[in-house]
């Protein structure tokens, strides 16, 4: 890996990132402009990702969306992606989770009341969830600054679940919080399967979730639904659908594997901390979505939480280096 060059070291074992990779302990090469271009147009594509799942539930129900997004993911990329080298229960487990899992209870979250920014940021708890199953699955220690964030945060998810009402659902809410478990366990997943190419891990096993959403979706929203959504597919569905497919998750991982081949997973998952404040923003100018004053110190806790959980173990290294 070009960052174990740049700081001419051998990387050391080291803890569960945020994304389910690990975090190396070796030195953090500075990133290179194009490369830091490139981070940011992947965090503005996952962050106005949430705006775009709004404007494409407007269109269809939400198993619809799911399966033609993940049917468009797959194919024909399939065609041109090696498989990665892994067993097949493990990518199949992998799709069933991050990419059936977490797509369901997020975007029928979103469809019965969770707004979009408030979305982008409370599925980020899967930071957490992931430190947790870490530790139950992985045998992994939680430091101590994962439990203040972990802490800060979760008082931040409180303080926005209690301020429900028309801006906000509970069931989306919950619904939102199920999602991020999801994220979590295929993350762990993720850390099992080892060093897979991301790009095809991500295309082979988008493979997994069409059928299940068709079937889904034929038994919750109904041959008519899917028939009247279909028939009526305006320019605004088409291009959600397509964006999803192919910016959100082919381009999106495509370039953040090339990020993660390049450069140390904590260096490079920094960067997702700012996917909530894309979302938060876009959702504010694109869909006139406004937090409320308590919802907006919940969403200070958590981005706070976060920061705390990334950040906090190297801010203590280096003032007891100091």
């Amino acid at each position: 890996m070009r960052a174990a060059r740049v700081s001419g070291r051998a990387a050391k074992p080291g803890r569960l990132s945020r994304f389910g990779t690990t975090i190396q302990n070796e030195e953090t090469p500075m990133m290179a402009p194009k490369d830091l271009l490139l981070a940011l147009v992947v965090i503005l594509a996952w962050g106005v990702n949430f705006v775009v799942i709004k404007v494409g539930l407007h269109g269809m129900p939400p198993m619809l969306l799911g399966a033609l997004r993940f049917t468009l993911a797959a194919v024909p990329a399939v065609f041109f992606v090696r498989r990665p080298q892994i067993p097949w229960r493990m990518l199949i487990l992998y799709g069933a989770t991050i990419q059936l899992g977490q797509f369901v209870f997020l975007f029928t979250g979103m469809y019965v009341g969770m707004p979009a920014g408030l979305a982008s940021l409370v599925l980020q708890s899967q930071a957490f969830f992931t430190l947790v199953f870490a530790m139950l699955f992985l045998g992994e220690r939680l430091r101590m600054e994962n439990l203040i964030g972990l802490a800060i945060a979760a008082a931040g998810l409180a303080v926005i679940a209690a301020q429900g009402g028309r801006a906000m659902t509970l069931a989306g809410f919950l619904l939102t919080i199920c999602s991020a478990a999801m994220w979590a366990i295929g993350n762990i997943v993720t850390k099992k399967v080892g060093r897979a190419n991301l790009v095809s891990l991500v295309v082979w096993a988008s493979l997994v979730p069409p059928v299940p959403f068709f079937l889904l979706s034929l038994w919750f929203e109904g041959p008519q639904r899917i028939g009247a959504a279909l028939a009526g597919l305006d320019g605004a569905s088409i291009f959600a659908v397509v964006y999803l497919a192919f910016v959100a998750t082919l381009l999106g991982y495509g370039l953040w594997s090339r990020l993660m081949s390049r450069y140390p997973a904590a260096q490079v998952a920094q960067f997702s901390l700012l996917v909530p404040i894309v979302g938060l923003a876009s959702s504010a100018l694109l869909l006139d979505e406004h937090l409320t004053r308590a919802q907006l110190a919940g969403a200070a806790l958590v981005m706070g939480g976060l920061a705390v959980n990334v950040f906090g173990g190297k801010l203590v290294r280096r003032f007891a280096a100091s």
